[in-house]
């Protein structure tokens, strides 16, 4: 049990450690927080705060079982941290969402990942590591999504075009159209739908213009022969 004249560095320093969490946490959730992600500031700041607490009772334990005979007890923090990241893995996976065409929320799941791992190298007192970990961390969150904005990088989207069986575009037009908007077709299908009263084309469409698919909602949106069509552009 630790006295109250315990050394002073037992109080000021995991004082210190959680606060670097609070701070470090909060940083990398208001990223996420800012782009509408599920789990973001206060999540994060949780889970760096709780994986920085965990590091200091490991750390510090050697001051409450001070009485222990050191060849009986043998105390490995790599343990707790192995346990932390384990535990970390249920979390991550609750923010990952899959639907038929996309995945989304593995940058956020990665992002609970390393914050945890931070939190770790506080709560072990390694703050210069925290510290340029947190700032890589936010580079890559921040700036490199700008420069993923800039690179003539592929995009995809998923599209389906529904018709008026026996009105529809066939499927040479639709290529040849796409291909006009600079836009290649990576898959295409067909579907009858209502009982056979209308025929869709479900397709995987890609561009390295990302304004071409605002080009093509805007013109659909002007052709009366389109019953309904559906654009949904891959994210993050």
């Amino acid at each position: 049990m630790v006295e109250f004249f315990a050394p002073a560095e037992f109080f000021s320093e995991p004082l210190l450690r959680l606060l670097a969490a609070v701070l470090v946490g909060g940083a990398i959730g208001m990223d996420r927080a800012y782009r509408g992600r599920a789990a973001g500031f206060r999540t994060h700041i949780l889970v760096c705060l709780a994986s920085s607490l965990l590091m200091i009772l490991m750390d510090f334990q050697w001051i409450m079982a001070a009485d222990l005979r050191p060849d009986v007890i043998r105390m490995d923090p790599a343990r707790m941290a192995q346990g932390i990241m384990t535990g970390i893995g249920f979390l991550g996976a609750g923010v990952i969402m899959q639907d038929k065409q996309s995945v989304r929320g593995l940058t956020t799941a990665a992002s609970i990942w390393i914050t945890a791992t931070i939190g770790i190298v506080l709560g072990a007192g390694y703050y210069f590591a925290a510290i340029v970990s947190t700032l890589l961390t936010l580079i890559t969150l921040a700036v490199f999504n700008k420069l993923i904005d800039v690179l003539p990088m592929r995009r995809y989207a998923y599209l389906t075009l529904r018709f008026h069986r026996g009105d529809e575009w066939s499927e040479i037009e639709v290529r040849k159209w796409l291909e006009n908007s600079s836009i290649t077709i990576s898959s295409l299908s067909y579907k009858l739908e209502q009982k056979g009263r209308s025929l869709s084309y479900q397709m995987t469409i890609r561009t390295t213009k990302p304004e071409s698919f605002n080009e093509i909602a805007r013109y659909l949106l002007q052709v009366p022969i389109v019953q309904e069509f559906n654009l949904r552009p891959f994210g993050d």
